[in-house]
């Protein structure tokens, strides 16, 4: 379904510190722009010039 907001680069390094991976909102690259919708995302985690990481970014209804 839709979201009344959106998932953007921050909240995603955020995420990412709360599982345990330091990651500057900079470094999160969000192809399609802001996510919208639920399910399932990929997102890249540009870590340095030669060095891109892919991860799936799941979104879930709160229930």
């Amino acid at each position: 379904g839709k979201l009344f907001g959106s998932v953007g680069t921050s909240d995603i390094a955020e995420a990412c510190a709360a599982q345990g991976f330091k990651v500057e909102r900079s470094e999160v690259r969000l192809p399609n722009g802001s996510l919208r919708v639920t399910g399932e995302h990929n997102v890249l985690l540009h870590l340095h010039a030669d060095i891109d990481v892919p991860l799936t970014v799941a979104i879930v209804a709160e229930e």
